[in-house]
């Protein structure tokens, strides 16, 4: 079986387990004050050109939302999202499980505007009964969003303006961040993260890493007794140079770009394959992600060699699937799934 489930389906690149290996038998500080994970942070300051931002590793993708949020908003407040977002969709009640509500907003592409951010806020605070609703706290974005489309810069502009209007800082989920940088006709950068940010996370369990996501806090509010809400949600490291070591990797001579580029040219492939053969997408994505929208009769004969995820059901003959390829996807398995779609 070849596997387009995921992009976490293998284990780290090499390089990450050979310094693993090689500096496996030495003694270092506990919880993230050893020397790797100091040379991990200082990495990542320099490619986000944010010399002052805040710079914490934890160990995947809810556990960090879920610490991140918490640590910002008060009881009465929510975080706004996108219906699809993930911290709405795919954390089973994480979220609220902090006791917060996520306060969604419609959305046919993943995204959110800053108009709707506006529209939400002046709703809540020209309510002469606002005080028996939940209070925005905080807006929740991710990019790649969850169906694989990504935020340009003047739209990521527009909504840090918003949010900086009504006070409310705004997060980047960046589970996926590396192939949301490589794809074609990007035009954010990280230093533009960094600026238009308040506090957002570059993944590295989905590009390249065996685990870990670091965050990266640059508003000095957000900074205070962060380390605290780390420890108390059991996402203190106690080996914490092995997210150390992975970041240092990763980021010392470009190999996250290096890799996260690999995930994003065997999607490409995939996805000229897909559109040759004339099937739909469901959703215009340029990254790891494609979702086509495929008859049942052609998904029986794929699921005989490939696994896909089940995305939804279009109608009695059709369904979106999604194919997802990773910084360890092999040119050969793509290939044999583009001879095989051009011969359906």
């Amino acid at each position: 079986m070849i596997r387009f489930e995921n992009d976490y389906a293998e284990g780290a690149h090499p390089r990450i387990l050979n310094r693993l290996i090689e500096t496996n038998n030495e003694q270092t500080s506990g919880y993230g004050t050893d020397e790797y994970c100091e040379k991990g942070k200082t990495y990542i300051k320099e490619a986000c050109q944010a010399p002052e931002a805040d710079v914490h590793f934890l160990v995947g993708g809810t556990q960090t939302n879920t610490t991140i949020i918490a640590s910002i908003l008060r009881p009465h407040q929510g975080a706004i999202s996108a219906e699809t977002g993930h911290i709405a969709t795919h954390e089973t009640g994480a979220i609220e499980a902090t006791g917060h509500k996520i306060l969604t907003l419609p959305s046919d592409d993943g995204k959110i505007t800053a108009l709707q951010v506006k529209l939400l806020c002046q709703e809540h605070w020209n309510d002469p009964a606002a005080i028996h609703t939940v209070q925005p706290g905080l807006v929740y974005i991710s990019h790649p969003t969850e169906i694989g489309t990504t935020y340009t810069k003047s739209e990521l502009s527009e909504l840090s303006k918003v949010c900086r209007e009504f006070n409310l800082p705004l997060m980047m989920d960046g589970a996926r961040l590396g192939y949301g940088l490589v794809m074609k006709d990007n035009d954010l950068t990280l230093p533009d993260i960094a600026q238009f940010c308040d506090v957002f996370y570059i993944g590295g369990t989905k590009v390249g890493a065996l685990f870990g996501e670091a965050v990266v806090i640059t508003q000095d509010q957000l900074k205070k007794d962060f380390r605290y809400f780390i420890k108390q949600r059991g996402g203190l490291l106690a080996k914490g140079r092995l997210l150390g070591i992975q970041f240092e990797t990763l980021f010392a001579d470009g190999l996250y770009e290096e890799i996260s580029r690999h995930g994003v040219e065997m999607a490409m492939l995939i996805r000229t394959a897909l559109v040759q053969k004339g099937f739909a997408l469901r959703y215009d994505s340029k990254t790891n992600q494609q979702f086509p929208i495929l008859p049942h009769e052609v998904l029986t004969k794929l699921n005989e060699t490939y696994a896909f995820t089940f995305w939804e059901q279009v109608d009695a003959d059709h369904s979106v699937i999604r194919i997802c390829t990773s910084w360890a996807t092999k040119r050969e398995h793509v290939d044999q799934l583009v001879t095989d779609l051009k011969n359906l």
